[in-house]
């Protein structure tokens, strides 16, 4: 049984009885819960995905945006607190990817730290000082967009559909910029980071800095692409997060089935 707050925050792809390990997936800036949708197709049936319900969009498009990324973090962590901690994997992109990791701090000092942080396309915390800024007038933040994304021109180019999306966009390019990062407290799980080999906003060797963040083991995979690489190069992508989950959970060991669904 699911509490009040968990559903407002959390809107499930595949949750069933069946599904051992839980992946929490954390929207990029001005980004929406339904990115992950597909993703279960991917992903082996005993792996449930979930994702964040960020305020401001969706079906929460008239709750208030956060004040700071850390306080968005504290409303997760609460969210969360309540599904078991040894089979949850948190998995960010670009602002989510810092969403995930203070939420892993939260969640590890309430003593139930998820099992692993996933984190891509965006710089570890202690790297954040000299990030350019992201937000400006509405132009300079289409521009932006567009030129990370040329995909969304359809949507950004639709008036109804702008005036739909940019406050959400808008919101969060301030979360980005007011959030300071500096060096945390190291977790305890491991940490798997992801990048796009022409990613213009994180380099690899910037990627690599997740190392410092955990005390447990790191790896870093480097997919073709720029910083949207998660959609052009999904099916490599999940692939490579469903061999980390197996060696996290031993499910290869066990012989458990990795078919996907059709």
């Amino acid at each position: 049984m699911t509490s009040p707050r968990e559903e407002r925050w959390v809107r499930r792809f595949r949750d069933g009885d069946d599904c051992r390990t839980k992946l929490v997936c954390f929207p990029h800036a001005g980004g929406w819960a339904s990115a992950y949708r597909s993703w279960p197709l991917g992903l082996p049936a005993d792996i449930g995905v979930l994702a964040v319900r960020y305020p401001g969009r969706e079906d929460r498009f008239r709750d208030p945006f956060p004040s700071g990324l850390e306080a968005l973090a504290d409303d997760v962590a609460e969210a969360l607190g309540e599904l078991p901690p040894a089979h949850l994997v948190l998995f960010g992109h670009s602002m989510g990817a810092s969403v995930a990791h203070e939420v892993a701090l939260r969640l590890q000092k309430r003593g139930g730290s998820p099992a692993a942080l996933c984190v891509s396309g965006r710089r570890p915390p202690q790297l954040l000082d000299g990030q350019r800024r992201y937000s400006g007038p509405d132009q300079a933040i289409i521009a932006d967009m567009l030129r990370l994304d040329a995909s969304r021109a359809p949507v950004l180019e639709d008036p109804g559909m702008l005036e739909y999306v940019l406050p959400a966009v808008r919101a969060d390019y301030r979360l980005v910029d007011d959030y300071r990062g500096g060096h945390r407290p190291p977790l305890d799980c491991p940490v798997y980071a992801y990048a796009g080999e022409h990613d213009t906003e994180v380099s690899v060797e910037q990627m690599r800095g997740w190392a410092e963040v955990t005390d447990a083991a790191f790896q870093l995979r480097v997919l073709p692409g720029g910083h949207f690489y998660l959609r052009t190069e999904e099916a490599a992508l999940l692939a490579d997060l469903t061999d980390d989950l197996d060696r996290l959970t031993g499910r290869a060991a066990e012989g458990v089935s990795r078919a996907r669904l059709q």
